[in-house]
């Protein structure tokens, strides 16, 4: 049941996946809390941790039993990360993910994300490079390709083997595809089968049933929960449960529900007011809800009172008022909390 990269060993297969502006620290204690196994940072800029600049640093913030703590990095040139890799080292980093995927414009743009992974030879120097910069493992996460004419993840996987890479994660979607149409998990077990490093797997993971069938379809050594986890962190919750034999636990109830909403809001706060010590406590509030608002509206998506909550977003702006509104809209014996028969995640606007 446990997988090793580099010195670590982990005692589960299912990861919470780096997610840009998700996966921050209040969101990854969550999730760890029902069962992910390990989690990454959000992607870094790493010019941005070369530079110092305070947004990056607020990237930086962790729970202190967070061990490794996985940070996250993108840039084009090798030499910037390796630097950026060696400022996440000092601040406590102890293993480096590479992103390679990323399909948005402007970090591609740049020759990051997935536009990195549309040279090989690159790819192996950037790896090579991180890993004389640092002691830490040094993983990369990668794209199928830059689209159907230009599908190269085997050779890219191969390269950052070659490079010193301690694991490889494969989204199953070219650059093109960005997040629609399906991931291709046989391109997940082709890699799989083309490398002696762990392997993972990411992409259409929206239930706990998916990510247990992309294990048993792919062969990969874990997989990266995604999209799936907004708003469901208790889908790690059912995964801890299906590795160790267990009964699968029944969804949260009402009451437990409400808990965890008002935990992460509480600790979205507390993450804020960490990052601006100097400021108003009620500035650092508001903008931790400000920041949390996308959050609030994936727990309240498929169910019958989300569509209410949601015409009351704009009323969010304290941790009181994300209390009141749910209270309205989800009162207790109230059919509002119960979920849509017809609701299906990946069908939501994603």
């Amino acid at each position: 049941m446990s997988i090793q990269i580099g010195p670590y060993s982990f005692s589960g297969r299912f990861f919470l996946a780096p997610l840009a502006g998700v996966s921050d620290r209040p969101f990854r204690a969550i999730c760890r809390a029902m069962g992910a196994s390990f989690s990454y940072t959000e992607m870094v800029s790493a010019h941005g941790l070369v530079h110092g600049t305070l947004q990056t640093e607020s990237y930086l913030d962790r729970e202190p039993d967070e061990d490794p703590f996985a940070v996250q990095i993108f840039a084009s040139e090798p030499d910037v990360l390796a630097r950026g890799a060696e400022v996440a080292v000092r601040a406590g980093a102890g293993m480096i993910d590479v992103n390679m995927a990323c399909p948005v414009k402007k970090v591609c743009g740049t020759g990051a994300g997935a536009a990195l992974g549309r040279d090989p030879r690159k790819v192996e120097e950037a790896v090579r490079a991180i890993r004389r910069a640092v002691p830490v493992p040094v993983t990369v996460k990668i794209r199928a390709g830059w689209d159907d004419a230009e599908v190269n993840c085997v050779e890219v996987a191969r390269a950052a083997e070659a490079g010193g890479a301690a694991a490889v994660a494969l989204h199953g979607r070219t650059r093109n595809q960005m997040y629609s149409g399906r991931a291709r998990w046989d391109l997940v077990r082709a890699v799989k089968a083309a490398l002696s490093i762990p392997v993972l797997g990411s992409g259409d993971v929206w239930t706990a049933d998916d990510a247990l069938r992309m294990r048993a379809e792919t062969g990969c050594d874990a997989v990266l929960v995604a999209r799936g986890a907004c708003g469901n962190p208790w889908i790690f919750r059912e995964l801890r449960a299906a590795e160790l034999g267990a009964p699968r636990p029944p969804p949260p109830t009402r009451d437990e529900w409400i808990g965890t909403v008002l935990q992460h809001v509480r600790l979205q706060v507390e993450h804020r007011r960490r990052q601006r010590p100097g400021d108003d406590p009620r500035e650092a509030e508001l903008l931790a809800i400000r920041e949390l608002r996308k959050h609030l509206l994936w727990y309240t998506r498929g169910r019958r009172g989300g569509v209410h909550f949601r015409r009351d977003a704009d009323r969010l702006k304290t941790a009181a008022d994300v209390a009141q509104v749910i209270e309205e809209h989800f009162p207790a014996g109230g059919a509002s909390f119960e979920l849509d028969p017809g609701f299906r995640r990946e069908e939501d606007g994603e």
